[in-house]
């Protein structure tokens, strides 16, 4: 792992302003089929943050997957600014790829004020300091996998995660649609709040809808399984660091019609839920695929 893959990551995220609420985008290329759910979730999120007053935060984002991103195009974010109240603001963002959008977001934001809380408390598991790193594949095994799929399994991503209850994906067993991770980046980057929560968008699309996949023991990486993200959803509830260790607890309620509906819980080490996700995917098992 070296600082310049965390550096790519928050420069993808930056985006080039080309007028006052329209931004373009690159994309990354991790080894997924199109682009990854979670590069267009944090570039909206960093255009519609670019478009508020600095002093109110992002509480909510609701997402929607419309097409498959080219990776190999650059995107186009166009942002609505829907309104700016006394306390609240509102974003809608459109991703345009083609002449076509690719995906629509809602974001609202509000002033920091105080108020009641409470929270779950978070799962009892092991810190991340005590759970080994994955294991690297067997070069063997590797070498027979498609070009695509090893550079996804080999990639040397910006984040680190360490699984509390991992699972062979190649040959998943059937099991509760439980798990939590731990994840963080390893370099220490800007304090910029703005820029942690893009991050935080980022990263919150891996581990969610694979958690549906649970019971029934199949995966993303068998080639009669296809997977992609329908929508998105996340809450921020309090301040956090993602180059601090947050732990990502998912749990899938239901699986029915092709489609998979996961929940997630973030908390930061010290027990603190810092923000809950829910996503629903597409899981579609082709017969003699």
């Amino acid at each position: 792992m070296t600082d310049s893959v965390v550096a790519e990551l928050i420069d993808l995220l930056a985006l080039e302003r080309l007028e006052d609420n329209l931004f373009r985008g690159q994309s990354r290329d991790i080894g997924t089929k199109y682009v990854f759910g979670g590069q267009v979730l944090g570039q909206a999120l960093s255009a519609a943050q670019k478009t508020v007053p600095v002093e109110r935060v992002v509480h909510s984002l609701h997402a929607f997957f419309l097409r498959a991103g080219d990776i190999e195009h650059p995107i186009v974010y166009d942002v609505d600014r829907t309104r700016d109240g006394k306390s609240f603001s509102v974003r809608r963002v459109t991703a345009i790829q083609h002449g076509q959008p690719i995906f629509v977001f809602a974001a609202s934001f509000q002033e920091p004020e105080p108020g009641a809380e409470h929270q779950l408390s978070m799962p009892e598991v092991p810190m991340p300091e005590d759970l080994p790193p994955p294991e690297p594949l067997d070069p063997e095994f590797l070498a027979r996998l498609p070009a695509k799929l090893q550079r996804w399994v080999t990639r040397g991503g910006p984040f680190e995660f360490r699984h509390v209850y991992p699972r062979d994906e190649f040959k998943p067993s059937k099991r509760p649609p439980f798990q939590q991770v731990w994840f963080r980046l390893p370099e220490r980057i800007d304090d910029t709040p703005a820029l942690h929560r893009s991050l935080l968008a980022y990263a919150s699309d891996f581990h969610l809808i694979g958690t549906t996949t649970f019971p029934h023991g199949i995966s993303y990486y068998q080639p009669n399984v296809q997977m992609a993200s329908l929508d998105h959803v996340l809450w921020f509830h309090r301040p956090f660091r993602v180059d601090e260790w947050l732990l990502y607890s998912c749990d899938s309620p239901s699986a029915s019609g092709a489609r998979g509906l996961a929940r997630g819980l973030i908390y930061d080490r010290g027990g603190r839920l810092v923000a809950s996700t829910a996503q629903e995917g597409l899981i579609r098992v082709v017969e003699g695929g």
